[in-house]
């Protein structure tokens, strides 16, 4: 009798499992914590190497590259991706801290007038009180060396995330059968075409869900670049970009953003910010009712309450990449408990209420484009 059938066999109390769950989940808790430097980029390779493996299996068989070659042609697009996203954010932001100064000056008057406005409206003085709020607002513009500071540390930090990303990247994809191999002989025998059929059909979700939140991604910026643009809203494709990236952090994301765009709007004299509130609600619903069915589909949807508390988690334990992260985390974690019996009530709970089959949607653009919602 295999080790397996003997461990299937052992029967605990109620309470017994319950303490070996609490201590299993802070054990790995504490892991991931202390690992953080190693485990966030690993994590973020693997979500890569999984997006572009179909582009180096293409290349091995219909190409006949070589594995190292394959796996370093999918390297260069990556890092011709991102070093394209890192420029444009270095060239729009050098453009920010050129204005900085003036910024800073509209500011202090846009919020001087909105005092004098609710003190005359209202008729409350607020003169003692909001001498406080300018001297510590002053103090927070003028700390440009505390900016700095942070900014050089996000940037440092940022780059080894990413150069470790690329070299789990490249081991990842060059001995990836390797891999697959070690995991197929964990399991037994008898369940190896099951398992198989497990890890194809996760690898082909996740990456139409990575692909998803790409298309989603440019879809939310080019709508948030159109509606400041349109609006006179400063430093509008800035902007935009950075909605359509923090959009992948649901809720929180796009609220964030907002909150920029109106400090922006308000800081630089804009008189229409309660446009640009009600543009991102109307985004914000395009994008919930119609984009995300459309492109990420419902298979790997997490309901709010896990997605809230998987944001906070992720925070805690690796920071801002832990709070990108957490949701593709959560949607592997659904697909494998669907999968995996006795934890199917785990990958029902962290999905959306289950509702009556309907007929999906679609949504004609052209005679000869249709656009069919996902499942």
């Amino acid at each position: 009798m295999s080790l397996f059938c003997d461990m299937k066999d052992i029967k605990l109390p109620f309470i017994a499992k319950l303490a070996l769950v609490l201590i299993s989940i802070l054990a790995l808790g504490y892991l991931a914590k202390i690992g953080k430097g190693v485990l966030a980029p690993l994590f973020f390779a693997i979500l890569m190497a999984l997006l572009f493996l179909p582009f180096a299996n293409f290349l091995e068989r219909k190409l006949r590259f070589s594995r190292t070659v394959s796996t370093f042609s999918s390297l260069l697009i990556m890092l011709l991706f991102l070093t394209g996203l890192i420029y444009f954010f270095s060239t729009q932001l050098s453009d920010f801290v050129n204005d900085f100064p003036i910024l800073k000056e509209q500011v202090t008057r846009s919020f001087n007038e909105f005092q004098i406005w609710v003190s005359q409206t209202f008729h409350l003085n607020f003169a003692k009180q909001m001498s406080y709020i300018n001297q510590a607002l002053d103090k927070l513009l003028s700390s440009t060396g505390l900016i700095l500071g942070f900014t050089v540390s996000m940037f440092s930090s940022t780059m080894a995330f990413f150069l470790f990303s690329a070299l789990f990247f490249i081991f990842i994809l060059n001995y990836r059968r390797v891999l697959y191999q070690f995991i197929i002989s964990i399991f037994q025998s008898q369940h190896f075409e099951k398992v198989n059929e497990g890890i194809v059909e996760i690898q082909k979700i996740i990456k139409n869900y990575i692909s998803g939140l790409f298309i989603q991604i440019i879809i939310v910026s080019s709508l948030t670049s159109i509606l400041l643009s349109v609006l006179g809203v400063k430093y509008a494709i800035l902007l935009g970009v950075l909605t359509g990236l923090l959009n992948v952090i649901p809720y929180i994301g796009i609220l964030f953003s907002c909150l920029i765009a109106c400090v922006i709007s308000f800081a630089t004299g804009g008189t229409h910010i309660l446009f640009v509130l009600i543009g991102y609600v109307v985004i914000h619903l395009i994008d919930g009712n119609i984009t995300l069915p459309l492109v990420v589909g419902s298979k790997v949807k997490i309901n709010p309450l896990f997605t809230f508390i998987g944001l906070l988690i992720g925070e805690e334990l690796w920071g801002i990449s832990g709070m990108f992260l957490s949701i593709p985390f959560l949607a592997i974690l659904k697909i494998i408990f669907e999968r995996v019996e006795g934890l199917e009530p785990w990958g029902r709970v962290l999905g959306e209420e289950t509702k009556v089959k309907k007929a999906r949607k679609k949504y004609k653009i052209t005679k000869n484009i249709t656009l069919e919602e996902k499942e």
